[in-house]
């Protein structure tokens, strides 16, 4: 390798870490309200009327947890991403302040999304797990959090945080 190379190959190295860190931070200050260890109850039913028990499901596997809204435009960078992981994983969708059911209802179904989805109108559930930023993401095994993660994120990022929980 040139050392033309090697100091541009570099650089880029320093880059990546730069801001892998800064995104880390940024993390890290976005869910500091967010349980660190004991989740709160999330139980309830979907919009298709499919009742869900967060703690239980994660007895299973792993679920992924997104804290998503119908007016967030990062939303819809990372909405496909989870709605593909719906189809082998198991995830649940909490919209937040977007509305009532039947809105919620015409978003997912123009969108063509079919991860489930809990209606918090009133951005309750979003408070009682300590949600600052849309997306959040929260991955639950065995009743405990493995994961956060907000902002914008990779399929391969999700998929992974999902298979080392």
């Amino acid at each position: 390798m040139t050392t033309k190379l090697w100091l541009k190959a570099k650089e880029i190295i320093k880059l990546v870490l730069i801001l892998s860190l800064f995104f880390i931070a940024i993390d890290a200050w976005r869910s500091k309200d967010m349980p660190s260890d004991v989740i709160p109850t999330l139980a309830a039913n979907t919009l298709d009327q499919q009742w869900v028990d967060i703690k239980k499901m994660s007895d299973e596997k792993p679920v992924l947890l997104y804290f998503w809204a119908t007016w967030c435009s990062v939303c819809k960078l990372v909405s496909p991403s989870v709605d593909w992981l719906a189809d082998n994983h198991q995830v649940v969708s909490v919209a937040v302040t977007s509305g009532e059911n039947q809105r919620v209802a015409q978003f997912m179904k123009y969108k063509e999304y079919n991860f489930p989805v809990i209606n918090d109108p009133t951005g309750k559930i979003g408070q009682e797990w300590g949600v600052t930023a849309t997306p959040s993401i929260i991955i639950i095994k065995n009743g405990q959090i493995s994961s956060i993660t907000t902002g914008a994120t990779t399929p391969i990022g999700l998929w992974l945080r999902l298979i080392f929980a």
